[in-house]
Parts: C-alpha cells; structure tokens; sequence
C-alpha cells in the first residue's frame, strides 16, 4: 500500500506537477497500469488562481446559508473524493487550490496523482478534511473542475492510444472554455498528448479566412516575411494543389484541412519531397476516434482535434462524508 503524506491545500494550491504512476490504496483497489513515471508541466499558477476565484465567486455570490445555517465556524467534518468510471485522473490540485481559497484549515490527502489511469472504480483519489463549512461550500466548484478536466485528459488518452505506432503526434486546438485554457491545456498533456498553441501570438497559422483576404498563400506568405515576426509559420491548405503552393512559398509546416485519406497520403509523400527538405504535415477537421488511426497511418506529422476540449464527457466524481 502506499501511504501519501497529508498536504496543506495552501501548499498544493496551483499546482499539478505528477510522476505518473500508480498510488494504491487499500480501500480503493488497485489502479490499471500506467505508463513509466514522467513529469506533466503544471498550469500556470496564475491561471488556476483566476479560475477558482470566478468559479467561487459564481456559486456563494450570496454565500452559503444552508451550511453556515447548520454549522458553526469549529465544526469540522472529513470526506473522501471518488473516482466513479474508468479514465484518467486530472485536476486534483485544482482541487486543493478551490478550498485553500476558502479555508487555509483544509487538508487535502491526494492519494492519486494527475495523470493516473485510474481502471477499477469506485477509486479514492483524495481525502479532503476541515471545516465543514469550507468544505461544503467548495464541493461543488471542485467537482466541477476535476470532472471537466479529468474528462478531457480520458478522452485524450483515448486519442492518443489509437495513434499508437503510426508516428504522428496528437496535437489539441484553441477550441477550448471561455477562461479554462490553460486548464484544459494542462488536461491534455495529463492525457499524453501535446499542446498546439496557448495563444494567437505563438505562432503564425494562415487560416482560410486570412487567405481570402490576403489572397491567396504566396501572397500571404510574403506579408509575413516582410512582417518580420520570426515566428513558425503554418499554412491551411485545402487542396493537394494548395500543398503544392504552400511548399514553394517554404513554409515550416501545411495544415492539411478536411482532406480524405488518399488526399492526405499525396500531400504526405510530396511535402517529404520538398526540394528545400521535408515539410511538416498536420492534418485537421472532421477527425474522430472512429477514423483517428487511419488519419495516423497516413504518415503526417501532427494530428489536431478540437473535440479534445470541446466536446469531452466530464468524468463521474463525487465527495462523500466518512465523519
């Protein structure tokens, strides 16, 4: 068994640095395998900050009458956090930094880490104890959070295991919730795949709309040169001919939009031939788990989905009263 320390919410507040690897309890059984222990950068503490404090101040705008009516500021009360399907665990020290918002008397005791794969539930993935108005006043914001964002680390991890061995890396998109960027981002990387930008400023991506009004990818290409930004540059391509196009005008990297398969392998072998040296691919839209893999084995590079954080089925969790 693994016995994990007691960590002040206060000092696992805007944190979510985990090795990945299984923490089991006896009360909880064993969890599934899990990869080999690995480092998940953390969200920026900043951004987890921003998010409780919206999130709390939506749900005790009025405060909490029904638990300030029933207890008083010394009762106490302790609780186990559960993990009720199957699926990856994220968002626990999300979770501490809801109630050390609250209450620094809170006292969260992870016995799992963000980035568990988590296969046989019901799974204690915390111990949360303190006052009980604190507590109770936090639970639902804290469910909220680790249920979205353990929601879309599993269906990552789902993503990512179909492109198992095809060499294409698995890349999520902006199409995130209004305020949980960096949150989501983080969910992603907890599920094994990699952030593709936080921001509209990290690098230059030519999309449909700015090639109609550029007109066309040559001519878009050349503004941002003569712009002079230094970024990577990425350019949409619809058509087999747009690859064409886009690889004489020497971009970094063609994001390969809503083509079919046998679309997608010729744009492959001709950005591989590129007379300057391979270009890399990325292929986007209308991309599935039904057709993930047969994306992959086409060889691009990168495969983007915007389902990752858009369209996810928060996982079930629950915090229950032990005393």
């Amino acid at each position: 068994m693994t016995t994990p320390a007691r960590i002040p919410a206060r000092a696992f507040a805007g944190t979510g640095t985990a090795a990945v690897t299984a923490s089991v309890d006896d009360r909880s059984g064993a969890a599934a395998p899990t990869p080999a222990p690995r480092q998940i950068r953390p969200p920026d503490a900043a951004a987890v900050a921003r998010v409780v404090a919206a999130a709390l101040a939506e749900d005790l705008a009025l405060g909490d009458p029904t638990s300030e009516g029933l207890f008083g500021p010394d009762d106490t009360c302790e609780t186990t956090l559960l993990q009720k399907e199957p699926g990856v665990i994220c968002g626990l020290g999300v979770v501490a930094a809801v109630f050390a918002a609250l209450d620094l008397r809170v006292v969260v005791t992870a016995l799992r880490f963000d980035g568990d794969r988590i296969a046989t539930v019901p799974a204690e993935v915390a111990g949360i104890g303190g006052p009980a108005r604190a507590v109770l006043a936090g639970e639902r914001t804290a469910l909220n959070l680790l249920g979205r964002l353990s929601g879309i680390a599993t269906l990552t991890a789902r993503c990512v295991a179909e492109l198992e061995d095809t060499g294409a890396v698995l890349l999520d998109t902006r199409k995130t919730t209004a305020g949980l960027r960096d949150l989501e981002k983080y969910a992603v990387r907890c599920g094994g795949a990699t952030n593709h930008r936080l921001n509209l400023g990290e690098a230059l991506l030519v999309k449909d709309n700015h090639l109609r009004l550029a007109g066309g990818i040559a001519a878009a290409v050349t503004r941002l040169r003569e712009a002079g930004s230094g970024l990577r540059l990425e350019v949409e391509a619809e058509t087999v001919d747009d690859v064409r196009e886009a690889i004489g005008a020497g971009v970094h990297r063609i994001l390969l939009d809503n083509m079919s398969i046998d679309q997608m392998r010729e744009a492959v072998a001709l950005c591989r031939a590129a007379p300057n040296g391979p270009v890399e691919t990325e292929a986007s839209g209308g991309i599935t788990l039904s057709n993930l893999r047969h994306v992959g084995e086409t060889g691009v590079d990168y495969v983007s989905m915007g389902a990752l954080t858009h369209s996810p089925k928060s996982l079930d969790v629950s915090l229950e009263v032990v005393r």
